[in-house]
């Protein structure tokens, strides 16, 4: 039997132009081009409507909006889809730049070149660092929220910049979470009290006598200021009575030159600052944050052995990207990242440097920066300070 011929019902016969245009469905084939039933066909009830149809101006015009946005979806689907390659093919051609808020020599300095000199290889292409000290890390953010989200430009950071500096400024001319993409967490660290080589303190007990011997008064260098090594000077003069006063400099290296050079007794840092002359014994660390002791100074006591409550939260080195940077940027180099932190030695070398090596991915980078900038919200707001 012949399949049964379609026909429009002629309750008002369209013009076979508008037919074919507002109808222009192939209809669902089975078999060797066989229609199982002809009225169960897209073009069949598409022409009942029609016919139906007072005005089929109305459904050309519908039909041509219809067709025309899923022509626009498919195309700007193509273009995104197509878009990255020819952004990583222009990104290909220039360094990408891993951006550095503290001047040369420090520890994000060293943690940046060690990474970047694997990252060239596991990216297969240049990497370089570039410094640009000023404001605790805040100007080198800035740079980086203004820089193009195409994959050339990222900034290795720690807690600081990224989750001190917006609790508090008022202004501080970029928002983390709304500006910013992490890319990858690097390393855990610690916080620690250190002194110079001529204050005659091996234990905080005796700091906090010397500084009494003093007069009371005493200074602390910090690596920047309205720091948390800040507050922890804070937290210190409160708990033993003391007039410390806050030294802020651009960067730990500045800080442990005058250190060094006895130009101010005591400083708070990074372990990884100060690693390498804490096993040389030109400085001693006589306590550190964190909730149990570094592998690297088992003998230094946490301050929460000393009676500190609230200091269990280690600060972190992470990556960050502009936002609006394509999602395959993120997931290679997320990839590249964890690939050069799992390579033996690099992580020894960053582990020498006191560090706690681990590779977070983007989301628990994220997560592990709002659970931390909580927890030092709450300390920043109980010491009565007051963003600037």
């Amino acid at each position: 039997m012949s399949p049964m011929p379609l026909s429009i019902p002629k309750v008002r016969q369209a013009p076979s132009a508008v037919f074919d245009a507002i109808c222009d469905i192939k209809p669902r084939l089975f078999g060797l081009g066989r229609v199982a039933n002809p009225r169960d066909t897209a073009r069949y009830r598409c022409g009942l409507r029609l016919a139906q149809t007072k005005n089929p101006s109305v459904l050309l015009v519908a039909s041509s909006i219809k067709h025309y946005t899923s022509r626009r979806r498919l195309l700007v689907g193509a273009l995104a889809a197509a878009a990255w390659p020819v952004a990583r093919a222009a990104a290909q051609d220039k360094p990408l730049r891993i951006l550095v808020g503290f001047p040369p020599g420090g520890g994000s300095d060293v943690i940046a070149r060690l990474l970047a000199e694997k990252l060239k290889d596991a990216l297969q292409r240049p990497v370089m660092v570039d410094n640009r000290p000023g404001a605790g890390g805040q100007l080198a953010a800035q740079w980086l929220k203004a820089a193009p989200a195409d994959g050339s430009a990222v900034l290795l950071s720690h807690d600081h910049t990224i989750s001190i500096l917006p609790l508090v400024l008022a202004h501080p001319g970029y928002d983390p979470h709304t500006d910013f993409v992490p890319l990858g967490g690097v390393a855990s660290f610690v916080n620690g009290l250190a002194v110079a080589p001529g204050t005659p303190a091996r234990s905080l007990a005796q700091y906090v006598a010397w500084v009494k011997a003093q007069g009371g008064k005493s200074a602390i260098g910090i690596p920047a200021p309205a720091s948390t090594p800040e507050f922890l000077v804070q937290l210190l003069s409160k708990r033993y009575g003391l007039d410390l006063v806050a030294v802020p400099y651009k960067g730990s290296a500045p800080m442990i030159a005058d250190m060094l050079g006895q130009q101010i007794p005591a400083g708070i840092g990074s372990s990884a600052d100060f690693i390498e002359h804490l096993r040389s014994g030109k400085l001693h660390m006589l306590a550190v944050v964190g909730a149990q002791r570094q592998t690297v100074l088992p003998d230094v006591p946490t301050f929460g052995e000393l009676g500190f409550a609230g200091l269990e939260d280690t600060p972190f080195y992470g990556v960050w990207a502009p936002r609006g940077v394509p999602a395959q940027f993120v997931s290679d180099f997320s990839r590249a990242l964890a690939k050069v932190l799992a390579l033996p030695d690099i992580r020894q070398q960053l582990t020498d440097m006191g560090l706690s090596v681990g590779f977070m991915a983007p989301e628990q980078l994220d997560a592990r920066e709002r659970a931390y900038r909580a927890a030092w919200a709450r300390i920043i707001q109980g010491s009565g300070f007051r963003p600037q």
